[in-house]
């Protein structure tokens, strides 16, 4: 599963969104950017340890964003159960 299928598929961006999406059962996999700041990273990442969601560090946050295709970057972005 590649950055790639973030444009095209059912997806939530931010911090907030993709946890509620974590709690909820609706993330297949989280996408976190490595920049990121650690204190918004941390608990998403120990969340998707928790609900056992599959999650990918990526380079960065403007990386993140664009494959989102948003024209900032993004912390967190996760793909959904479709």
């Amino acid at each position: 599963m590649s950055l790639a299928e973030l444009k095209n598929s059912h997806r939530v961006t931010g911090s907030k969104q993709v946890r509620k999406a974590i709690t909820q059962g609706l993330a297949r996999k989280v996408f976190i950017a490595g920049d990121a700041e650690p204190h918004i990273v941390e608990p998403i990442i120990e969340l998707c340890r928790q609900n056992n969601t599959d999650y990918q560090i990526v380079e960065s946050m403007n990386l993140l964003g664009e494959a989102c295709g948003i024209e900032v970057g993004s912390a967190t972005a996760a793909l959904l159960v479709e």
